[in-house]
């Protein structure tokens, strides 16, 4: 049985996650809430089932140090109005908003070869950075940000304010975008070079979706943050793309 189990990807999958949401809901303190947990469920299923454990690693990775950088300075987030609603805790909207680029992207790994399955797999982790580099930048720099700016103006607005960006927050964008991009490295999905131009990708991608927020997304009412989201990874996935075929055809 275990044997079995162990052979066929899809149902390592599914008892896999369905043993770790199992935990998940069982523990006093939620990360999701139960839709939640039954889309993200479906997300660990469809990583596993297409990239194996090395992409499943990198999945949790974000959601991980996601989750945790989301509960930074809370109590003063709330105190100000400008925490995460629900105190942090994800609901079904942003495991997708998350993570439908990079799902998309391990899908169709199923139907292409190389060089376009590599292609896909940087873009899938490119697009994991851009995520996590957005949320530790947004979360710092609303916690610690010492003075944040509109990305069109640069001129001072309150913390929290869509499209301000700050020094503190920006580094800490980077920080995340690198981490990451090295545990896809350190699984063995992406090369040096891939970690270089998913670094450089989350920082352009996480840079259009602050001046998204800045300019369009108040005027525009199905521009909610999901959709931004997916936005913001999806330019994350396609710049890594481009990179990386600019350095294959350079060198």
């Amino acid at each position: 049985m275990l044997n079995t189990i162990l052979s066929n990807s899809w149902l390592s999958a599914v008892v896999l996650n369905t043993f770790l949401i199992a935990i998940a809901w069982i523990v006093p303190k939620k990360l999701l809430t139960p839709l939640g947990y039954l889309n993200a469920w479906v997300l660990g299923v469809l990583v596993w089932g297409t990239l194996s454990w090395q992409g499943y690693t990198v999945v949790m990775f974000y959601f991980l140090v996601g989750s945790g950088v989301t509960k930074i300075g809370m109590a003063e987030k709330e105190a100000a109005g400008i925490a995460e609603k629900r105190s942090g805790m994800r609901g079904p909207e942003n495991v997708w908003g998350s993570a439908l680029t990079a799902t998309i992207c391990a899908l169709v790994t199923l139907l292409v070869d190389a060089p376009f399955k590599e292609l896909l797999i940087l873009a899938y982790v490119a697009s994991f950075a851009t995520k996590l580099s957005d949320t530790s930048a947004s979360e710092v720099g609303k916690a610690y940000g010492k003075s944040t700016f509109l990305i069109t103006t640069l001129k001072p607005v309150p913390r929290g304010t869509e499209g301000a960006v700050s020094l503190e927050g920006t580094i800490a964008g980077v920080i995340a975008s690198i981490a990451i991009a090295f545990v896809g490295y350190g699984v063995g999905i992406i090369n040096l070079w891939g970690v270089l131009w998913c670094v450089i990708a989350a920082l352009i991608a996480t840079n259009i979706e602050s001046l998204i927020g800045a300019t369009l997304q108040e005027n525009i009412p199905w521009l909610t943050n999901e959709v931004v989201n997916f936005i913001n990874t999806t330019i994350g996935a396609i710049a890594a793309i481009l990179l990386a075929w600019l350095e294959s055809s350079i060198l």
